[in-house]
């Protein structure tokens, strides 16, 4: 069964759309590091380079992975629908899926990069399987409570780092520059694994890896909602709340983040810095869908849909070329390229993914990853029944 509604398209689209941003916004951890990113102090940037890392700051960065993170609350609903009309175990089958996700995550970020969320999805879904038969209300309730809630904890403004932090933290990030860009595979692996710049203690991290998935349920339980409610089912006739939505979103969720990172200090920065991302992601997300009944037959919007179905080989062969421009064992760009150059070369990785995926599907129904993670959710059943999720709804 393979569903061929306008709003399956629009959800591939949407996604392709997402993993652009995702791209753009990981140009920063590929060429600075996950902590280093937010420490450009240590590195030789271009007043043109900084210009353009406020850019990417407010418009992109915590703005795309939340569009990814709908997405995934919104598949797992239409996958919950598409079991219950073929009879499969519902949850056994989530569980699966759930732990293919953590194994591929657990290599990528192992043996790859550190900037990986796919371990973390996978136990998202096994943490939201409660919710799969709630109530539409109930899922937007809870998403909106926890959006607002889990704001507040950055109230108060940025903690100021005493001088033994900011001393250790420089010392990790000139050390990352240096092994980064000159190691080998092996020393940029067991520095990734074994360095780190802030010493927590094991209690406090058990604390953080136990509340993580609170703090990160909002937008999922949204696209939960969102799917429950048919969105993108009938773009035409939802188009005015796309345009209400688009309209109110973008500028709220950019003027927060603007606060917050031009004005770091205030009391409520933090939480509008937080809840910023959040809301101009589903400001995002409102202006897509409204552009998408406009553009829906365009070439370029039917590539985007390509890569979206494609999302997850695509999003792992990103790492694999960037890791190989930017680390030692490959070009050794690491901190030196600039973020407009690395940015313009993400965008023409992504145009040549764009049309290779188009190309890809013409002769294979799904990718080489998306292949693997639908055989070993299906691998069981196939003895008692042989199963065929439909090839739009992805996780």
């Amino acid at each position: 069964m393979k569903m061929k509604t306008s709003r399956v398209k629009a959800i591939d689209a949407l996604r392709g759309f997402s993993l652009l941003g995702i791209l753009l916004a990981n140009m920063l951890i590929f060429q600075y590091g996950i902590w280093g990113k937010d420490e450009l102090q240590y590195y030789s940037v271009s007043p043109n380079d900084k210009v353009f890392y406020y850019v990417i700051k407010i418009f992109v960065e915590s703005s795309f992975m939340p569009i990814f993170t709908f997405l995934f609350g919104y598949s797992m609903i239409k996958m919950n629908e598409s079991l219950q009309m073929k009879g499969m175990k519902i949850k056994r089958t989530f569980i699966k899926r759930a732990i293919i996700l953590v194994v591929l995550g657990f290599l990528h970020s192992e043996f790859l990069w550190e900037g990986d969320i796919l371990l973390f999805y996978g136990c998202m879904m096994i943490f939201l399987l409660m919710f799969l038969n709630r109530k539409p209300k109930t899922l937007l309730i809870w998403g909106m409570l926890l959006l607002f809630l889990t704001s507040l904890i950055g109230y108060g403004g940025v903690i100021e780092e005493t001088p033994s932090e900011k001393n250790q933290m420089k010392e990790y990030v000139l050390q990352t520059i240096d092994v980064y860009g000159n190691g080998s595979y092996s020393e940029i692996r067991h520095h990734r694994i074994t360095e780190m710049p802030l010493d927590l203690s094991d209690e406090l991290f058990f604390i953080i890896v136990l509340l993580m998935p609170i703090f990160s349920a909002s937008l999922f339980l949204i696209g939960m909602y969102a799917a429950k409610r048919n969105w993108f089912m009938n773009l035409e006739r939802e188009k005015i709340y796309y345009c209400v939505g688009a309209s109110v979103l973008l500028p709220i969720g950019i003027i927060f983040k603007s606060v917050y990172l031009f004005v770091p200090d205030g009391s409520w920065s933090g939480v509008m810095g937080m809840l910023g991302g959040n809301l101009l992601a589903l400001g995002y997300i409102c202006l897509f869908a409204l552009l998408y009944t406009i553009t829906q037959n365009y070439k370029l919007v039917k590539k985007f849909e390509d890569i979206g179905v494609l999302s997850l080989s695509n999003y792992l062969l990103q790492t694999i070329i960037f890791t190989f421009i930017f680390y030692g064992y490959g070009l050794g760009q690491f901190g030196k390229l600039g973020l407009i150059n690395a940015s313009l070369i993400a965008l023409g990785v992504f145009t040549l993914q764009l049309y290779v995926s188009s190309w890809y599907l013409k002769y294979f129904k799904m990718g080489p990853v998306e292949k693997v993670l639908r055989f070993g959710t299906n691998i069981t059943l196939k003895r008692k029944k042989d199963h065929n999720h439909e090839n739009s709804v992805q996780l």
